[in-house]
């Protein structure tokens, strides 16, 4: 599961949680402002991330725009049924409050109804908030059902299974929570312009031994696969049968966009005929890597033209501009 701890009912984490309306079904905090990253020297300073979940985000809305009507952009005038409508239909189905004043700090955080979350943990259908779960999150208040934390365990076997298949035969420990970590910035337009180009190192280095404990039993538990804990290096046994086994436990979108990559032609294979034809066929990696792909560089764009609404023109502008800061900040150590 995706990483935790206990934290003091005093921690700035949950004093953010009790400004907000009580029903949610799970929060986590994330990010450079949590969580150490190379390259950061003084995370006290870096706004703090967070994902909440609601089961009813119309309720949750109404009262969260009577409670904290400032945390909104102009579109808390057209009520919230529009709100909640909005974070439904639109993007990743998060709804993004940013650049909060909070005590001494900034914080920024999304909305997401549970159904949507679970969704994205299954499906992969846009890797937006399944994708954070990828890597290590402060969560502050645990799934409530036993259907969300399984669908938490699944979003990671998941994450296994597709970095093995784009993996060699050979690699390390870094190598694969680097691949792991990059299947929701692959195809991401803001890793082109607007986020720093060692973000996924710079997350990875310094929290090994957090992606360790994330993953361990799952990585133990994998039969075509061999860990050499002492040195730190995984050999995997790449075959048709290995490849068969990853391909058909991969989400439902990912094999949706490969099926529909593979009838490009205009043939109309099933699900079944394409992973027969990836596993028995050779070019398994580049075809997954493309898949998950396109499922993130669609989610991202609509989801950050979401935001600019969601946050309004100003906080937008002073966002964007403190996210290229850091990526020339980034290209002046290297």
């Amino acid at each position: 599961m995706a990483l935790q701890t206990k934290l003091a009912a005093s921690s700035i984490y949950n004093r953010v949680l009790r400004q907000l309306p009580g029903e949610l079904s799970m929060a986590f905090a994330y990010g450079s402002g949590v969580f150490e990253q190379k390259g950061q020297e003084d995370r006290s300073k870096n706004m703090l991330d967070f994902i909440v979940a609601v089961d009813n985000p119309l309720a949750w809305h109404k009262e969260n725009i009577k409670q904290n009507s400032k945390h909104y952009s102009f579109l808390k005038f057209m009520g919230p049924r529009f709100t909640a409508h909005f974070q439904e239909q639109y993007g990743a189905g998060v709804y993004f409050n940013t650049l909060v004043p909070f005590e001494n700090r900034l914080i920024k955080y999304g909305v997401i109804s549970t159904y949507r979350l679970i969704t994205d943990l299954l499906d992969w259908d846009t890797l937006y908030v399944s994708g954070r779960l990828h890597k290590p999150v402060l969560m502050i208040q645990e799934p409530e059902t036993y259907e969300l934390t399984a669908a938490i365990q699944t979003n990671l076997n998941s994450a296994v299974h597709t970095a093995l298949l784009i993996l060699p035969d050979v690699f390390t420990e870094e190598q694969l929570f680097h691949t792991i970590s990059n299947l929701s910035y692959s195809g991401d337009f803001r890793m082109i312009i607007g986020e720093d180009k060692k973000k996924v190192e710079n997350i990875v280095k310094p929290n090994m031994e957090r992606f360790r404990q994330m993953y361990e039993s799952i990585l133990d538990s994998q039969e075509h696969l061999h860990w050499n804990k002492s040195q730190g290096n995984f050999e995997q046994y790449l075959s048709r049968v290995s490849q068969f086994h990853h391909l058909n436990l991969l989400p439902k979108t990912l094999l949706m966009r490969l099926v529909s990559h593979h009838n490009r032609d205009g043939r109309t294979r099933d699900t079944e005929e394409v992973i027969r034809s990836l596993a028995y066929g050779g070019n398994c990696s580049e075809n997954v890597s493309s898949g998950v792909s396109s499922i993130v560089q669609k989610s991202s764009i609509l989801q950050s033209s979401k935001t600019i609404l969601t946050a309004g023109l100003l906080k937008s502008i002073r966002y964007g501009f403190s996210k290229l800061m850091k990526m020339y900040k980034s290209t002046q150590n290297t």
